[in-house]
């Protein structure tokens, strides 16, 4: 039985230390904060509950079989997991609208051509088919493997995109998402659907590698799936079965340091000056040289990956208390879309700056738990934006005008929406920063091959033996499923070592 310390109560580290302990190993986890559960946070006042950072879960298969391996309980037993249908509403700056049905491929094509015209759900459906191969060639290396050393050969594209022929010219083929839309979609509302995908990740679509087609593959082929009671609850219940399992959490214990012995990670230095010794470490918080627990150190192996250098973007959230109640009808999430997608990138991506139309997602579960009672309803309100640092977001004037930014767009789907708020609570990337310890209050994306590997987030090994990384700063990315598999990958490098293939 080894001892083994975990930095950070995100998800991630949870589900790395409840199969640790299953193991039989002896598992303590320190956290900064004073609580569990890293960006899955909760804003409750007067009655109202909202979730403060991801509202849905996709794959949940990833979840289940945490619950499954940790314990005889399934994750049904301990949450209730319902589908969202529709998965989603569309609204476009010329004024269509679409709703897509959950995880269904011909409802999702039907859709679009009753919507956006004839041969519209036919493109879709067709770029999903080169997206589902994507997936196929890339699932295991990318989700369910740890990163080889011969990572490089996700330098390589698995979307197989159409060639595209051109007068007196050699044929051209989509490398980014961007060009997907362009070339293969045609439609500049399907486009801008498409783009969509990367932007609520946090990436750029028009440098995002076509691999990126995955994203609204997994949403239509999979799901989404809502958490009664919000997602903090699947937090609360990956933490129980961490302490049935009897891993020990330590709050308010900041790591500022990796004790080192022979060579070897030996234990973790707090900010108190205590030492707790360990035989194995896993940092399942953002792996920053110079600061926290790395002191000077660079975790990355000889000719590893190393993190990707521009900061990710984060997100902007208006949390609001609407007097009435819930339209029977009402999509439980609706993207407004920003009428020039490109230009919202242009923004976030390159000048740094808060999109002037942004794309906002609008957020209204059917819950009795997020609000007082049916007299009232929770509205959430998300954009992409760029970190704390390029904006000042601590800036009170700066978040204000762009909460009555976010709030004048979402009218498009709530009408009469500023008439019933009672009130509204702004979070911004340096509320982010500030709970999380994520530099700027960034938000990982998920790992994707192409683009030269550029891509890739760390491995879960580092040159430092007994060191481990987790969560949605290592491989393989950001993302709820994604930090979810980082904890099988590196339980499984822990217990089986260089047995290990990946998950099953």
């Amino acid at each position: 039985m080894a001892r083994i310390a975990v930095i950070g109560a995100g998800m991630g580290a949870m589900a790395t230390a409840a199969r640790l302990a299953v193991a039989g190993h002896r598992v303590t986890v320190y956290e900064r904060a004073s609580t569990y559960g890293g960006a899955l946070g909760r804003c409750e006042r007067d009655g109202f509950a909202f979730d403060t950072g991801p509202a849905l879960l996709r794959l949940p298969a990833v979840y289940r079989d945490l619950f499954l391996k940790t314990g005889k309980e399934p994750l049904e037993d301990q949450v209730e997991l319902t589908p969202t249908d529709p998965a989603s509403r569309h609204l476009f700056a010329d004024g269509a609208a679409v709703s897509l049905p959950n995880a269904s491929r011909a409802g999702v094509v039907s859709a679009l051509d009753g919507a956006l015209g004839a041969g519209a759900g036919e493109k879709w459906g067709d770029f999903l088919g080169r997206a589902r191969d994507a997936w196929d060639r890339s699932r295991r290396p990318l989700l369910e493997e740890p990163l080889w050393p011969d990572w490089q050969v996700l330098a390589r594209d698995p979307y197989p995109s159409v060639a595209q022929r051109r007068l007196l010219r050699s044929p051209r083929r989509a490398a980014t998402l961007a060009e997907i839309g362009a070339w293969e979609l045609g439609d500049p509302r399907l486009a801008t659907l498409l783009n969509s995908y990367a932007l609520a990740e946090g990436l750029d679509p028009r440098t995002a590698p076509a691999s990126a087609a995955l994203l609204p593959y997994l949403e239509q082929s999979f799901g989404s799936w809502y958490v009664r009671g919000g997602m903090r609850e699947l937090a609360r219940a990956v933490y129980e079965r961490c302490l049935e399992r009897r891993v020990a959490f330590v709050f308010d214990a900041e790591v500022t340091g990796i004790v080192e012995k022979d060579g070897h990670a030996a234990g973790v230095e707090l900010a108190s000056g205590e030492v707790a010794e360990a035989d194995q470490v896993v940092l399942a918080a953002q792996p920053r040289p110079g600061s926290g627990p790395l002191g000077g150190r660079e975790p990355w192996q000889d000719g590893d990956v190393r993190p990707i250098a521009a900061q990710a973007p984060g997100r902007f959230t208006v949390l609001l208390a609407l007097r009435g109640g819930r339209a029977a009808d009402a999509a439980h999430r609706t993207v407004v879309h920003s009428p020039d997608s490109a230009v919202e990138a242009e923004a976030v991506f390159t000048t740094r700056h808060p999109a002037i139309r942004p794309t906002v997602t609008v957020l209204r579960p059917d819950d009795p738990a997020t609000r007082p009672d049916d007299a009232h309803e929770a509205v959430t309100l998300t954009a992409t934006v760029p970190p704390q640092g390029p904006v000042d977001w601590t800036d009170e004037q700066t978040r204000e005008r762009y909460a009555d930014t976010l709030v004048e767009v979402a009218e498009a789907a709530l009408p009469g929406l500023r008439e019933r708020i009672l009130w509204r609570v702004v979070r911004t990337p340096a509320d982010t920063e500030a709970e999380t310890g994520a530099a700027g209050g960034s938000v990982p994306a998920p790992s994707l091959a192409g683009a030269g590997a550029t891509r890739l987030h760390p491995g879960n090994r580092t040159r430092l033996p007994g060191l481990y990384l987790a969560g949605g700063w290592a491989h393989p990315g950001g993302g709820l499923a994604h930090a979810g598999m980082s904890g099988s990958l590196v339980s499984g490098l822990i217990v089986e070592g260089d047995d290990f293939r990946g998950s099953q």
